[in-house]
């Protein structure tokens, strides 16, 4: 009762500060199927017409939202599949591993995650359009991992360093081999970082907009967060209802995820034990 009691006031600061944010993700749900008066913000009339991208043929020139979301989906989810891999196994030589340059090449993870993407991307379309793969979604998700990398292998590496030594020296003199240790008692210790990666690369890439924007701006690899900017910048009349209609259809996954795996999220500073 007295741990309660203590945390209340932070609880109410919480609440206060989130309510705007609450009372704006509600009107913006209750427009999506509702015709507001003019000048008012209460509806007048129940409707379903601004979720009608989701059964109507699409207008020519423009993709369906289907094929639109899958490319998201293939974007996001190949994009966290590769950085999470590959910082699996860059993180662990960088942790256990003394080779010549290592703490230049920590430093330069450093270095290469403070580098904004808006600065190298004339860089990046060129060496795209000279290996082919500029207007292409497997072009934007080998420039999107590249980007993402440094984070990914830096907070694996973090996790990796909290796992005892004896772990590792105990499965070896039992026989085990290196590749067996790392995979069998190693890699549940970092579970938590290794969640949580995955998960914020594929929210990175489920939300990145400059990168397909600049690099795959044909509608064939077009994703969600380009197709919304289409709407918003038609030369006709926007369609601010139907704006937000998709923008709800947007942020339902990350939704979806925040509730899902919300208590890997927060076990993120969990790693290894000395059990």
């Amino acid at each position: 009762m007295k741990s309660n009691f203590k945390s209340w006031p932070v609880i109410v600061v919480l609440t206060l500060v989130s309510l705007p944010l609450l009372i704006m993700f509600t009107f913006q749900l209750v427009d999506t199927f509702t015709n507001p008066v003019p000048g008012s913000i209460w509806p007048e009339s129940f409707t379903v017409e601004h979720w009608r991208f989701l059964w109507e043929e699409p207008e020519l020139g423009r993709s369906s939202i289907w094929v639109v979301t899958w490319n998201t989906f293939v974007f996001a989810a190949t994009t966290a599949v590769a950085v999470t891999t590959i910082s699996l196994t860059a993180a662990y030589a960088l942790s256990r591993l003394n080779f010549p340059a290592r703490r230049f090449f920590l430093g330069g993870l450093i270095i290469l995650h403070a580098f904004p993407t808006i600065t190298l991307i004339i860089a990046i379309f060129l060496i795209l359009q000279f290996l082919g793969l500029y207007n292409s979604l497997i072009g934007v998700i080998l420039v999107k991992s590249a980007l993402e990398l440094p984070f990914g292998i830096w907070i694996m590496k973090g996790f990796y360093d909290t796992v005892p030594w004896e772990i590792e020296m105990a499965g070896v003199q039992d026989g085990a081999s290196r590749f067996t240790v790392w995979w069998k008692l190693v890699l549940p210790q970092v579970q938590p970082g290794l969640s949580a990666l995955l998960i914020f690369s594929f929210l990175s890439g489920w939300s990145e907009f400059v990168l397909p924007l600049v690099l795959a701006p044909g509608n064939e690899a077009q994703v969600l967060s380009t197709y919304l900017s289409a709407l918003i910048l038609d030369d006709t009349k926007p369609d601010f209802n139907l704006f937000k209609s998709v923008g709800m259809f947007y942020a339902i996954p990350v939704i979806a995820i925040y509730l899902i795996f919300q208590k890997k999220l927060m076990n993120i500073y969990g790693g290894g034990s000395k059990g």
